[in-house]
């Protein structure tokens, strides 16, 4: 626990944080799920907005630092790969 009044702020803050940094992982998690599923099941359309999406939710988590710049990159690219490739059986 901590002693100093510093201290103390400093973890009213970072449980805030942290609160917040789950938060919209959880929100990207799942929209990242709902591309997926519309990759096995879905028209062009519904297959490009949930893409759109995800890469909106993609550039926010990077823009604040929640996930790094990178991993947000990676994870487009992947998306773009997936969305362009042909309608194949997935393989597990």
């Amino acid at each position: 626990m901590p002693h100093t009044k510093s201290a103390k702020k400093s973890l009213r803050q970072d449980e805030k944080r942290r609160a917040r940094n789950r938060a919209v992982k959880k929100v990207l998690k799942n929209q990242l799920k709902k591309f997926a599923g519309t990759l096995t099941g879905g028209t062009a359309e519904q297959k490009q907005a949930e893409y759109l999406a995800a890469i909106k939710r993609l550039d926010k988590a990077a823009a604040r630092r929640v996930i790094h710049p990178n991993a947000a990159a990676r994870k487009k690219s992947q998306l773009a790969r997936q969305l362009a490739a042909p309608a194949a059986p997935a393989k597990a």
